[in-house]
């Protein structure tokens, strides 16, 4: 049984099924699909069309619903540009970084693409079912019965349900998803971790109350001193992503001595990049890089300066800032998971 249907050639393997993107093979802002990572909780699945249908119930809508692909392919679509990130995205640096390793797959800098998501909002298709007035919880659940809770599955409030970016996508770079990234349909989030954004979307609970499952109660939560937990959950229960810049070299790089433009991805879920920072004597000493002018709402920004790379062993430090003035930390407190990682990232070169 294939764990993924993509050629994996391309990633650095991570776990059974994880593919973990190069930066340094990405051709520009938009991740082609065949680049683009892959985190799943089990095997990629493989749907059919006439076989699959999206499921609307619950206590707090007025009808339940079951809707085809050609009832929702029917509906108003729109098409946005957002990255999609792991919430275990940059975990090893736990470890490389802090000394304090965290359990679960090892990913490096990678498990972020950016990508053009065509598809409708939850939020008409919710309206559908019609919305009691006391709607709170919108449970997403997905097909992939062989992951944890028999599909996967992911609680947002209903503010965010609602709000006309989030998506439930069907296509992906002007076609229909891939069979690794969900289809026939996921939901895409923009800003928030990968686990909200269920792929192989089969089914959708609106409740009158607060709901917890796995998703938000032991996973995906952060366990740890610096954090407190709230409600049934183990922890604080994670939504967006965090703010982060990398370099789209290999990790670590080899390069001649000279002058090198070096180029990297920054992104942040509050709002664009405003500005891009390196640093080559341990964060000392910043200096400005250009960061790209096409910068969509939800996507990543590209950046580049030069350097004259003398030879040797060198480090090399970003930081992004966002237009809202969020920064990457100079730390970040360590939690058990090892979610949400951003410190500035020294990547070591070697210069000869």
């Amino acid at each position: 049984m294939k764990t993924v249907f993509k050629d994996p050639t391309p990633f650095i393997r991570q776990g059974r099924s994880g593919l973990e993107a190069r930066l340094e093979l990405m051709p520009g802002l938009i991740t082609p699909s065949e680049l683009f990572f892959v985190r799943n909780n089990s095997n990629s699945v493989d749907l059919s069309i006439d076989d699959w249908s999206l499921t609307i119930e619950g206590d707090a809508v007025e009808r339940s619903l079951r809707l085809s692909y050609e009832e929702i392919m029917e509906l108003p679509g729109r098409a946005m540009v957002s990255y999609l990130e792991c919430a275990g995205n940059q975990r090893v640096m736990f470890d490389r970084l802090q000394g304090r390793p965290a359990p679960g797959e090892q990913w490096g800098r990678g498990a972020i693409s950016n990508g053009e998501w065509q598809g409708v909002s939850l939020a008409d298709v919710l309206t559908l079912a019609g919305l009691s007035d006391g709607a709170q919880s919108v449970l997403l659940v997905g097909l992939d019965r062989e992951s944890p809770e028999r599909g996967f599955r992911r609680v947002l409030p209903i503010e965010r349900a609602m709000h006309p970016d989030t998506l439930l996508a069907y296509g992906l770079n002007g076609k229909p998803l891939p069979k690794d990234h969900g289809f026939p349909l996921r939901a895409i989030v923009p800003g928030w971790v990968g686990s909200s954004q269920i792929k192989w979307l089969g089914r959708i609970e609106v409740s009158s109350g607060q709901l917890w499952t796995r998703n938000n109660t032991t996973s995906y939560v952060l366990l740890g001193d610096d954090y407190e937990s709230e409600g049934e959950a183990a922890g604080r229960v994670i939504t967006q992503q965090s703010i982060k810049s990398a370099l789209a070299l290999p990790w670590p790089a080899e390069i001649e001595a000279g002058q090198h433009n070096l180029i990297g991805f920054a992104h942040s879920p509050h709002g664009e990049i405003a500005k891009v920072e390196w640093s080559e004597d341990g964060g000392v000493v910043w200096h400005e890089a250009m960061v790209g002018p096409s910068q969509d709402r939800y996507s990543w920004a590209a950046f580049d300066f030069d350097w004259d790379a003398p030879s040797g062993e060198h480090t090399v430090m970003t930081r992004a800032t966002d237009v809202h003035g969020n920064t990457q930390p100079d730390r970040v407190p360590f939690n058990q998971k090892g979610y949400l990682f951003n410190q500035p990232l020294p990547h070591p070169i070697l210069v000869g």
